[in-house]
């Protein structure tokens, strides 16, 4: 990532932080340092179970190039798609949590990793989001590759 192009992303995560200007001293300060942002404002996370969620952003890499922001955990249990907010609420795939309106998510500065997570794919600042309905089928393509997997 360019400075500019982590500048507009670091703008694009505080602007949903109950105090943006602390969000970004304290990035500024500690660039290791995690901040607790409130889904629901800007995007919703869906989080997929790492066996599927890695093969979806396979998918989702081949047909779209560059996806939305995701997020993972350092023991790649889970994966995190930022998808547009309401999703959450819609959402009816068994297997997928949502962090929607009235929920928190840890988020590492862009391009970087802490606190157990890191970015697979960080946020341009552009506010591009993955399309849920995307999304969904690339995990229906991935769920059926691992079958297809385990079968043999």
């Amino acid at each position: 990532m360019t400075g500019s192009e982590v500048g507009s992303a670091v703008e694009w995560l505080v602007s949903v932080a109950p105090d943006p200007a602390a969000c970004r001293r304290e990035w500024k300060h500690d660039p290791l340092a995690v901040a607790l942002l409130p889904a629901g404002r800007k995007w919703d996370v869906l989080i997929l179970p790492g066996e599927l969620g890695y093969p979806t952003l396979d998918i989702l890499h081949r047909v779209v190039g560059r996806p939305g922001p995701v997020l993972a955990d350092f023991g790649d249990a889970r994966i995190g798609y930022f998808v547009p907010p309401g999703t959450v609420s819609r959402w009816l795939g068994t297997g997928v949590r949502g962090a929607g309106l009235g929920t928190w998510i840890v988020v590492p500065y862009p391009g970087r990793s802490a606190g157990g997570v890191r970015w697979l794919v960080a946020p341009d600042g552009s506010g591009t989001l993955t399309d849920p309905g995307l999304l969904e089928l690339a995990m229906h393509e991935a769920a059926a590759q691992l079958a297809r997997g385990a079968g043999e």
